[in-house]
């Protein structure tokens, strides 16, 4: 059983009234460099075009800092995410947190608390992102019943 946390109270899913989902989707982007705004950082505007359980369009912005080429980098990225979630339309915010030392690389990306609007207002969740072939994601979330 998964618990979420409110006001103190520790709470299976089924006491907070929150339903759980997992859905698969996938997005293409289109990254424009942009002057970093520190020295030695990189920013980048995104657009997305998400397709399957996650039907619409996104725009963000990255910065980056470090060095991908030898292996040691580290990116965060907030997007804005507008169009339909399994059939229910709305928006909301996504944050990414990248980080690569050693070759190896790890990401947490989840919808921003609060962030929801519409059918999709107290959306609560994290992707899994899958790059070998595209970009594939699992969305698990869970949404006030």
């Amino acid at each position: 059983m998964s618990t979420v946390f409110f006001d103190t109270l520790y709470l299976s899913r089924e006491e907070a009234g929150m339903a759980a989902y997992e859905s698969t989707a996938e997005f293409t982007i289109e990254m424009t460099p942009v002057e970093g705004p520190l020295q030695g950082t990189s920013r980048f505007d995104f657009t997305k075009v998400w397709t399957g359980a996650m039907e619409g369009r996104g725009a963000g912005v990255m910065l980056s800092g470090g060095d991908p080429n030898v292996g040691e980098a580290g990116y965060v990225a907030l997007e804005r995410f507008e169009g339909t979630v399994d059939g229910r339309c709305g928006c909301f915010e996504l944050q990414q947190f990248g980080l690569m030392s050693g070759g190896e690389g790890s990401l947490s990306y989840a919808v921003v608390p609060g962030s929801g609007t519409r059918d999709l207002a107290g959306i609560q969740g994290t992707i899994d992102l899958n790059t070998s072939n595209g970009h594939h994601v699992t969305f698990r979330y869970t949404l006030p019943d």
